[in-house]
């Protein structure tokens, strides 16, 4: 089950801003406040110093999405990615997304008709299940929220039902060591962890990323038989 994804966001973002204090003017920037709403989960979240590390142009960039394909972006939170996708996918495309918290999938809905961005669906989720149907995506994409999710043997079925053929799983989250920013190292998944349990659920790893200074970036796709 998806365990308290914002929480762990949060905790990155307030570690970055410390860090980055030593570099920069500002720096203490919600170190020793915790957000009580929406609005103020929100506006961390799109914190503008998370990009020096996040990276969010080069990362949606590197997946060279296809016009007219599909994404979901599960644990979309306010929306960081999802309406970067929608951008790159445009009008013919589609951005899936899918958060526990109905909050932030008001948010996002909100934010793509201000934006307007037609080809976004915000859709609230189980904690374990995305609710996509079978065969809806090309690319599924999660950032810092796979090592949240409990009995993930469970939930790679769900994501495999919701591939296309072709499609791809990406996966970013934090490498399994003290850094910067980040949750504590016993919250992580190890990188080499990360490709095991793919690979027992069917899938094989097709490409990897190395630009994120925090974070591992790997792209599965299915395997044969799968």
């Amino acid at each position: 089950m998806i365990r308290t994804v914002l929480l762990s966001i949060f905790l990155a973002l307030i570690l970055a801003a410390g860090s980055l204090a030593q570099h920069t003017h500002g720096g203490d920037y919600q170190r020793h406040h915790v957000p009580t709403s929406a609005e103020e989960w929100i506006k961390t979240l799109e914190e503008p110093k998370r990009d020096e590390w996040q990276k969010p142009h080069e990362v949606v960039q590197s997946l060279a999405l296809i016009p007219g394909s599909t994404v979901a972006d599960i644990g979309a939170g306010s929306g960081y990615f999802a309406l970067r996708f929608a951008h790159m996918l445009g009008p013919q495309g589609k951005v899936l997304a899918v958060d526990i918290d109905q909050k932030l999938v008001d948010h996002v809905r909100e934010r793509a008709a201000e934006l307007k961005l037609a080809n976004v669906e915000a859709i609230l989720a189980a904690t374990d299940d995305p609710h996509l149907a079978a065969g809806t995506a090309d690319v599924i994409f999660f950032c810092d929220v796979i090592h949240h999710i409990e009995g993930r043997p469970a939930y790679y079925k769900l994501l495999k039902r919701a591939l296309r053929p072709g499609g791809r799983l990406v996966i970013i989250d934090f490498h399994k060591c003290a850094l910067p920013v980040g949750p504590p190292p016993e919250m992580k998944i190890a990188r080499e962890e990360m490709i095991r349990e793919l690979e027992a659920a069917g899938f094989r790893v097709a490409r990897e990323h190395g630009f994120l200074p925090y974070q591992y970036f790997l792209e599965f796709e299915q395997g044969a038989g799968s």
